[in-house]
């Protein structure tokens, strides 16, 4: 599957985000992210300043959703960690897009991408 494609099957993807466990949306979250971060770093390294915008947009708003559905309270020292790789990963991708720089969102696909294989284990 190429992450520059859009998404077509939108009933599937329905149908598969209704039936997934907590760890599968998690990895579909951070699928989600890939895309995004690839999509901008792509339209970055072209030019195409508003697109890499858009994109990275998509990308920092799936990231906060990662951050703003951690668990304080059960997840110990665990969610402060993931709290701090997420707060990291929006600082770089701030910083990316003031200087124009697609080396730094492949960063933080790079650092998130463990973060999802993680995940993605644990759902199986």
């Amino acid at each position: 599957m190429s992450y520059l494609a859009p998404a077509t099957n939108t009933a599937y993807q329905t149908s598969a985000v209704l039936t997934a466990s907590q760890p599968q949306l998690l990895v579909m979250l951070y699928d989600g992210a890939h895309r995004f971060l690839l999509q901008a770093a792509h339209a970055m390294r072209n030019r195409q300043i508003e697109d890499a915008h858009r994109k990275l947009r998509r990308a920092e708003l799936i990231i906060n959703h990662l951050n703003a559905s951690l668990d304080f309270e059960h997840g110990g020292t665990l969610a402060g960690q993931l709290a701090a790789i997420y707060g990291f990963s929006l600082r770089h991708l701030n910083a990316a897009r003031l200087h124009r720089d697609p080396e730094e969102i492949e960063q933080v696909d790079r650092i998130l991408a463990p973060l999802r294989d993680a995940w993605a284990q644990i759902s199986l």
